[in-house]
């Protein structure tokens, strides 16, 4: 017991400096943002230097209003979630301007507000708090809603095998520092969670994570420039995976994963450690 104990804290300690090791020793090539990618349908009405912001209203409001349903009570688990997200925030917001400030992506000046927080976009900020509060309301409707666990026998083979080809990836990609970085993390994240954390809600959360895909790929898809004349986010060719779902880079996909299992396993620590008092 007293073993595992110990192994649950040296997973992270080891992550983190696979990270440091990683970011120390790997080069980015500067002012090698790659501006030319697939265009899905170019919308000229998205042609605004707000339209990063009109992106939060449109995650956020429909959201905002709907938590008051009498059914899912999502207002209720405010109090879980708000904690909950804060770190992680924390943690994404450090590696996004470390990856602004080596070259591995940038921001297109011409659609954002020109607020900026520690070389970051307000914009960019507040994605780490809108993204996680509409996907999370979208975990909990399908809990609420949806009362069979689809995904539940086939969730142990699914952890492992996700695992295994987050951390293969990540390997194989070494010296790609944004699919190294969120592939390997990724995995890492994963196996602590597989060793140390209820598995009751994993099959939940990848059903979540499905159907969030949707709309994350019309969200990304706006702001990698599936729908706009040049992307909003602008991402260096060395340094991330090289395929594309319509405009949206693969790894993005592993990065609001982690993002967002980083979040739930809070929320629902949180939560149940409110009912167990």
């Amino acid at each position: 017991m007293k073993r595992k104990k110990w192994l649950r804290y040296l997973l992270p300690v080891l992550g983190l400096l696979f990270l440091a090791l990683h970011w120390s020793v790997d080069t980015v090539k500067t002012d090698h943002l790659l501006m030319e990618v697939p265009q899905v349908k170019l919308l000229p009405w998205l042609e605004s230097s707000y339209v990063y912001l009109y992106l939060h209203l449109f995650t956020f409001v429909p959201v905002f209003a709907l938590s008051f349903d009498r059914n899912v009570h999502f207002y209720k688990k405010w109090r879980y979630l708000l904690p909950a997200i804060l770190p992680v925030a924390a943690f994404f917001i450090i590696w996004d301007v470390f990856f602004t400030e080596k070259g591995v992506w940038g921001f297109n000046h011409d659609y954002l507000s020109g607020i900026y927080l520690v070389n970051l976009p307000v914009e960019e900020w507040l994605f780490f708090f809108t993204v996680p509060f509409a996907c999370v309301f979208i975990y909990e409707c399908l809990n609420f809603y949806i009362k069979k666990d689809w995904l539940q026998s086939i969730e142990p083979f699914l952890t492992k095998l996700l695992i295994l080809l987050f951390f293969a990836v990540g390997i194989w990609k070494f010296w790609h520092m944004y699919t190294a970085t969120t592939f390997i993390l990724a995995g890492g994240f994963l196996l602590y969670h597989l060793l140390f954390e209820e598995n009751a809600y994993r099959s939940r959360f990848y059903l979540a994570y499905l159907v969030s895909w949707v709309p994350f790929l019309m969200v990304n898809g706006v702001l990698t420039g599936g729908y706009t004349q040049e992307p909003v986010v602008i991402y260096n060719p060395e340094e991330y995976l090289g395929i594309r779902v319509t405009s949206v880079p693969l790894d993005d996909s592993v990065y609001s994963f982690l993002l967002l299992i980083m979040v739930v396993t809070l929320f629902e620590r949180l939560r149940q450690a409110s009912l167990n008092k």
